[in-house]
């Protein structure tokens, strides 16, 4: 199970595309091994590449993909089979899920420090046009967001927020018992305007990405750059800092709550995602030839 939370302007967060790809396939090995091909689609939703641009690109993002598969996979590997065991002895308690979650940050962060130089250059590299476009994408993501999230009545967006998280748990758990169906309920009613307080950084974040865009040309870009990808917390709006340990916390404890209350065949089902999980990415040709 996965605690996830927003990352932001997909286009420029390598790590996003790879957890979302690999997420939603149900062959990982094989939407890894085409990432190539996919972030630059990604890529089009906000801003449309010039040849010369996607070449580039597309060769920084093989190198990229390169390093991630020899360097960082086979930590992932690791700590998927670490999970396993922890859930096959039934050692899944808080702490177990904070550490994976910690750890979980922590490659989110490598990945960052890895893709800026690339960001760097591909957002210096745009002309006054590309840019004009970003930005409306950037209104274009806010809009949508905003309508889907935003708009309905609080009581429908708690109501939305359980249906989304039921089906994430039953993803990885199988069916789930009344109990636990309660217990996401009460989670999504504990979050209470979390949907506003999200889009609120997010839509913060993604303008401080065009105030630096605005300034390429100018000294200090990779610098600000640098702290958009890797200090993203520095940009967090007064509201959304004040609310994340309480919502950080209510998920962590959501989701051992639920593992809690699991009964033999949810973790048996837990176990095979991860297994399959496990095997898919292991056969990438990419690793090292030691694994």
């Amino acid at each position: 199970m996965q605690i996830r939370q927003a990352l932001g302007c997909k286009a420029l967060l390598l790590l996003m595309i790879v957890t979302a790809a690999l997420a939603g396939c149900s062959r990982m090995n094989l939407a890894y091994r085409n990432l190539d091909l996919l972030i630059p689609w990604s890529l089009n939703d906000y801003l449309d590449m010039n040849r010369d641009q996607q070449k580039r690109f597309r060769e920084q993002l093989r190198g990229h993909l390169n390093w991630h598969c020899r360097t960082q996979l086979p930590d992932y590997l690791n700590a998927i089979e670490h999970l396993q065991i922890q859930v096959r002895q039934n050692q899944l308690d808080e702490t177990a899920l904070r550490a994976h979650y910690q750890y979980a940050k922590q490659a989110i962060q490598t990945i960052a420090v890895e893709i800026t130089p690339t960001t760097a250059q591909l957002l210096r590299d745009l002309d006054d046009r590309q840019v004009r476009e970003l930005n409306e994408s950037f209104d274009e993501d806010r809009r949508e967001r905003e309508e889907k999230y935003l708009e309905p009545p609080l009581a429908q967006q708690i109501i939305e927020r359980s249906e989304r998280m039921h089906e994430r748990v039953e993803h990885w758990m199988g069916s789930t018992s009344e109990p636990q169906r309660q217990r996401i309920l009460e989670w999504a009613h504990t979050l209470g305007e979390q949907n506003r307080l999200w889009l609120g950084n997010r839509v913060h974040w993604q303008q401080a990405l065009s105030d630096a865009i605005a300034q390429r040309h100018e000294a200090g870009f990779e610098e600000r750059i640098a702290r958009l990808l890797q200090d993203r917390e520095s940009f967090w709006t007064d509201d959304y800092r004040a609310a994340f340990a309480s919502t950080e916390q209510a998920t962590i404890d959501l989701v051992s709550d639920l593992y809690a209350m699991s009964d033999a065949g949810q973790r048996r089902h837990i176990d095979e995602r991860l297994e399959e999980m496990r095997n898919d990415l292991g056969s990438l040709d990419c690793l090292p030839a030691s694994r």
